[in-house]
């Protein structure tokens, strides 16, 4: 999504595991342009596949968990 003011803005559709967002993980990220977003998007689908392998469940990293 882009913003009236110019900023980007990306969601994730499904939540992180808890552990993840309890970690600092955020579904909703901005930047002021798309190559920024990338990095942030990134960054957060790292810290929860980071926070996943280190609770011993890294199935729960970029696909949000089994169901």
């Amino acid at each position: 999504m882009r913003s009236d003011v110019g900023r980007f803005w990306a969601t994730r559709e499904r939540p992180f595991p808890q552990a993840a967002e309890d970690a600092g993980a955020m579904r909703t990220v901005d930047a002021d342009d798309l190559r920024e977003l990338c990095r942030v998007m990134a960054e957060q689908e790292s810290l929860a596949d980071t926070t996943a392998v280190q609770a011993g469940r890294p199935w729960e990293g970029l696909t949000g968990g089994h169901s």
